[in-house]
């Protein structure tokens, strides 16, 4: 599916508590609280195995704030929003990225704490990007901090995962400058879709 490693697509919701109540809903999995970010986000997490997961991300209730990321200040409906790739060195992975053509943004960190009072570490690439659905994933990568997915967290199973774009080679130019695979189609508008696999049968998220 992706070269490296697929770590997580990210799910954005308008309003945190009902996101995650139509997800339950729909899927049957009952996602559990990941905990709250600097900038006035939060998320709740399902896994797809030890190493990839779906985060749910929304504004925190708790912040009084409506966050910029993933398009949340503007968003009025559930949208499969943008996915992040694990490279193996991702200094390195940028430096390459850069060189073949595309931009992934500069190397920053990060932090949350889980409920427990874990706190969780990471970096990972950031741009400025206006776009609603970001077909070109991000990279991240956790250092020593335990990989999310690596927990007890609600399981369900990755179908597929794909995306449409209106310039198809495009795309895969920029995918291919992160040694990055993905089934790419052609559509009106760039988009992602993921297929998971649910006590509720299978349910697409786009």
């Amino acid at each position: 599916m992706t070269e490296p490693q697929l770590d997580h697509l990210v799910y954005a919701v308008p309003d945190l508590a009902a996101g995650v109540a139509e997800f339950a809903e729909r899927t049957g999995i009952t996602p559990v609280r990941g905990g709250s970010h600097p900038g006035g986000t939060a998320n709740y997490l399902i896994r797809f195995g030890s190493s990839s997961y779906l985060e749910i991300i929304g504004p925190d209730p708790e912040a009084g704030v409506r966050p910029r990321a993933f398009g949340l200040e503007t968003l009025t409906e559930p949208r499969l929003a943008a996915w992040a790739v694990r490279p193996g060195d991702i200094d390195k992975a940028v430096r390459l990225a850069r060189e073949r053509g595309h931009d992934p943004g500069d190397v920053q960190p990060l932090s949350r704490r889980t409920p427990a009072g874990e706190l969780l570490e990471w970096r990972l690439t950031r741009r400025e990007d206006p776009a609603e659905v970001r077909p070109v994933p991000f990279l991240i990568d956790w250092g020593g901090t335990r990989h999310p997915a690596d927990s007890d967290l609600p399981l369900a199973g990755l179908i597929s995962f794909s995306a449409a774009h209106p310039d198809p080679d495009a795309l895969q130019r920029d995918l291919a400058a992160l040694g990055v695979r993905l089934d790419v189609a052609a559509g009106p508008e760039p988009s992602l879709r993921a297929v998971i696999g649910t006590p509720r049968g299978h349910v697409t998220l786009r």
